[in-house]
């Protein structure tokens, strides 16, 4: 039992634990690297004094940081630029760039996820999971094999393979076990499988008004070493009522820039600590000779693969083969798809049977692998594309139109191009039009006329099919049966209706959580983990296209909970506002990882209009941790549709909400959200020099105003919401 447990796990999963392994042995050596080549405090030096030093050689600083290593990072704003450098104590200058090393970069972001985000965390939490098996197992075969554990070190006798394998495994196996299991536990914090425990304390009420203050006379500071110092943030220019907040190993408090006077503080709770040290023990971030010793002992890991796979001498490896899809090299027809959700392949797959049947040698796959010198004997491609926003690229999709631009020429076989949307939105198709306009531009030969099927129509796939089969000279028929996700029944426990009176009609509707399986806990799969930001798609009764709505709540939340409005002729929402309590619904989780407020202390700036409060309102319900947010809400009139007007008023008072902004459109005047903007213009401008994270959600009318608000606003800066998108600072949600 002890040997398959050991052997199984080993064989499975060796590529992937090979990856960790040698990722990690690389990545233990940037602590040390890094401790070596930044400047170290002196160790009697206060925080206090470094900070004066920093402020003289940077007056705009905003923010001070030392990192695990000894590193001291400081970041400022110069005539409204902002910049950073890696800072030497003694003279509080710069002498190094504060952009992060990208090998460091690169072998972090394979080692967590292979770069393949969530699916990929999961990939390489269940290798540090076999690793833990192989490393536990292994010592009980170790230990069995030396004759107990008081003769663990006992020389061992038989074939070279075998003792090499024990003889690493002696040594390692304390390094697999501590890097194993810290790894599984800081999956599962990222995945919100154990407590967060984070504290922050209260932001103060009472401020003097004050400002100026000399850093030299802020005694909580001078009191601090700068070995203890983790962030010390500076309050925002000319703005009285902000404050310092300064963090240290022991806890976050706030201090006022007037009197310098503490006027907050909150100790580190033992669960941080607790968090912290795994992350220490895991990254050797803070004790970089431990993280080098470990990455030592795990360079065994290949050694011991190797040998593993030698003692096993009947394993070999298997390889999965695709049933049915011809090799690229020697098929006819090169079917290539772009998808975001997945649905536009099940039209491949019933294109792929049909034209299988028909006689046809068919390579399918994504239009990312688009590579016309690999079709040496295709005699036509043909393009499945469904377009993902307001026209840009799905998933499967991403880089062909540059491919192609990149191209001397158009490849000789001709092409068709098949578009699927939906025609109720502006960019209908949009992608799928741009991929047929350049092949025109390129003058590639075409097969058909460019087309599209509207709401996934088997009867408008089915007429291009037709159509297909005339120009192939075949019979094609295409009779698709669209693959429905795999839904839960939800139970629906409670309902809030607002907008009768003004002929509006709109819900909060709350589910009851589904039950989950292990294996959906495990995997994510259903409504076994969700965030507010994420979507739920519903099927209405007479149709088979599923809509979507975004998520006011998450897992933690205890329920599941969307906003709707009835739409004149709505399908879906005439059927979800007329729900009883009681009744039940089918549907499914779509996650939504681009409409997330993303983890850390910068504000966030939540603009949203009408029911696009839902997935806003879920982000400031999970705000325990006090982030600074700031709400934009837009509405017809308070009284007819102010969704979540009781719970904003607790948010505001326990600190979930910082800010409300109202914009009432019936008011008088009539005010919408963009004018709002800019009438705060000031302090919108000062949340975006914060580092403030942008979240817009509503309809495109509205997402459009916002952002020309936002444009004029920031004119005189260096920021515009093209540059924050860029960064990551400005997403949307829009309908």
């Amino acid at each position: 039992m002890i040997r398959a447990l050991h052997r199984w796990p080993g064989l499975l999963a060796l590529g992937i634990i090979m990856v960790l392994a040698l990722s990690g042995a690389a990545l233990s050596v940037f602590p040390a690297l890094e401790h070596l080549s930044a400047p170290q405090a002196e160790a009697d030096m206060s925080v206090g004094v470094l900070a004066k030093r920093i402020q003289t050689s940077y007056p705009g600083v905003e923010q001070i940081r030392r990192a695990p290593s000894g590193r001291i990072t400081a970041y400022w704003f110069d005539q409204g630029v902002p910049d950073a450098a890696v800072i030497d104590p003694a003279t509080g200058q710069g002498v190094a760039s504060a952009d992060p090393n990208q090998v460091e970069r690169w072998l972090t972001h394979l080692h967590r996820s292979l770069f393949l985000g969530d699916a990929g965390r999961i990939g390489m939490a269940t290798g540090a999971a076999a690793m833990l098996v192989l490393a536990l197992s292994g010592t009980a075969l170790v230990a069995r094999r030396a004759g107990g554990w008081r003769h663990w070190f006992a020389p061992l006798r038989g074939p070279f393979a075998s003792r090499v394998h024990v003889e690493v495994a002696r040594v390692a196996v304390f390094s697999l076990v501590l890097s194993s299991a810290t790894a599984l536990w800081m999956t599962s914090s990222t995945f919100d499988l154990l407590p967060d425990g984070r504290s922050a304390p209260a932001f103060p009420t009472s401020i003097s008004g004050e400002s100026g203050i000399a850093l030299t006379k802020l005694a909580v500071i001078g009191d601090v070493p700068v070995a203890e110092l983790r962030t010390l943030n500076f309050p925002y220019p000319g703005d009285a009522t902000d404050v310092f907040t300064l963090k240290t190993d022991e806890g976050v408090g706030y201090l006022d820039q007037g009197t310098g006077e503490l006027l907050s503080w909150t100790d580190l709770s033992g669960w941080e600590r607790v968090s912290e040290t795994v992350y220490m023990l895991h990254t050797g971030q803070g004790a970089a000779t431990l993280g080098l010793v470990l990455g030592l002992m795990v360079l065994g890991i290949p050694l011991m693969g190797a040998t593993g796979v030698a003692i096993w001498l009947t394993g070999r490896r298997r390889h999965v083969q695709i049933r049915g899809n011809h090799p690229a090299g020697r098929a006819e027809t090169i079917l290539l798809v772009g998808s975001e959700s997945g649905s536009t392949w099940g039209f491949a797959a019933t294109l792929h049977a049909a034209l299988t049947e028909a006689g046809q040698c068919v390579h399918v796959a994504s239009m990312s692998t688009f590579a016309p010198d690999r079709y040496t004997r295709a005699e036509r491609i043909i393009l499945l594309a469904a377009t993902y926003g307001n026209g840009d690229a799905p998933a499967s999709a991403k880089g062909f139109l540059d491919r192609l631009k990149t191209l001397d020429h158009a490849p000789e076989m001709p092409l068709a191009v098949l578009g699927f949307g939906d025609r109720s939105f502006p960019a209908y198709c949009a992608f799928a039009k741009a991929v047929a306009e350049l092949a025109e531009a390129k003058k590639w030969p075409e097969l058909m006329p460019y087309d599209t099927v509207n709401r996934q129509s088997p009867q408008d796939f089915a007429r291009w099919g037709q159509a297909l089969g005339n120009v192939l000279g075949i019979t094609l028929e295409l009779t698709h049966q669209p693959v429905l996700p795999q839904t839960d029944t939800l139970t629906l426990v409670s309902r809030r209706d607002y907008g009768a009176e003004v002929q509006a009609p709109a819900a909060i509707l709350r589910f009851a959580l589904p039950r989950s399986t292990l294996w959906q806990r495990l995997t994510g799969a259903g409504f076994s983990r969700f965030q507010a930001g994420d979507l739920m798609g519903i099927l209405p009764e007479g149709s088979t296209m599923p809509r979507l709505y975004s998520l006011a709540s998450s897992r933690r939340d205890g329920f599941i909970e969307i906003v709707v409005k009835k739409h004149l002729g709505g399908l879906c929402s005439g059927q979800l506002t007329a729900l009883k309590t009681g009744e039940t619904i089918s549907a499914f989780l779509h996650r939504n990882p681009g409409f997330q407020p993303g983890k850390g202390p910068a504000p966030l700036l939540l603009i949203g209009a009408g029911t696009g409060i839902g997935p806003l309102a879920g982000f400031i319900r999970s705000n325990v941790g006090h982030r600074p947010i700031h709400l934009f809400f837009g509405m017809r009139n308070p009284d007819s549709d102010f969704f979540y007007s009781d719970e904003m008023q607790n948010w505001q008072a326990d600190g979930r909400l910082a800010r409300l902004v109202m914009a009432v459109s019936r008011g008088t005047p009539p005010c919408y959200v963009q004018d709002a903007l800019r009438k705060d213009a000031t302090n919108v401008t000062r949340l975006i020099r914060d580092g403030a994270r942008v979240m817009v959600c509503g309809g495109r009318e509205m997402s459009t105003g916002v952002a020309d608000a936002l444009t004029d606003i920031l004119a005189a800066s260096v920021q515009t919401p093209a540059t924050l998108k860029a960064e990551g600072r400005y997403v949307e949600d829009i309908y």
